[in-house]
């Protein structure tokens, strides 16, 4: 009796789930389109006299293309990939989430997570409302300069972003 209800139960449990898959599509930034908005963000620094690290990820947060400026700090590196891994993952520029850090206990847990950096610099890269991943930029004075940087970068690669 209790196989029986085992076989029914699972043969429900598969049959209303395969009767409801299906595949997802998501978009996903080129290797182009990367290395496009890496390139501009860490001239836009260097046009300022800034050395800086343009990191850009996928929309999993895994690393498309990494460009480190000239004299720009081997420190730079790292923190440029936490702030796209940051920016793609929560989906927002990691300066609100710095803060949000600042502003909302809870939200102080967050700098706990493996690659969570909260410091301005990182934006979500976009295409329409669909975030397709992050760009995130180390190595200037302020967190508002790397941003700014981030954000030359995804405005020229603008029509790569369709």
């Amino acid at each position: 009796m209790t196989a029986r209800i085992t076989i029914a139960a699972a043969a429900l449990l598969f049959g209303a789930g395969a009767a409801q898959a299906q595949v997802l599509q998501e978009r996903n930034i080129s290797l182009a389109a990367a290395v496009a908005i890496a390139q501009v963000a860490v001239e836009a620094c260097a046009a300022r006299n800034f050395n800086v690290t343009a990191t850009v990820v996928d929309r999993a947060g895994l690393v498309r293309a990494t460009l480190r400026g000239d004299r720009a700090g081997p420190h730079t590196v790292e923190s440029s990939v936490r702030k796209a891994f940051t920016a793609a993952s929560l989906r927002g520029p990691t300066s609100a989430l710095q803060q949000a850090t600042i502003d909302n206990p809870g939200a102080r847990n967050l700098v706990h997570l493996p690659g969570v950096l909260p410091l301005g610099g990182g934006v979500p890269v976009r295409a329409g409302d669909e975030v397709i991943g992050g760009v995130g930029v180390g190595g200037a004075p302020s967190g508002q300069i790397d941003e700014e940087c981030a954000n030359a970068g995804i405005e020229a690669a603008r029509d790569r972003l369709r």
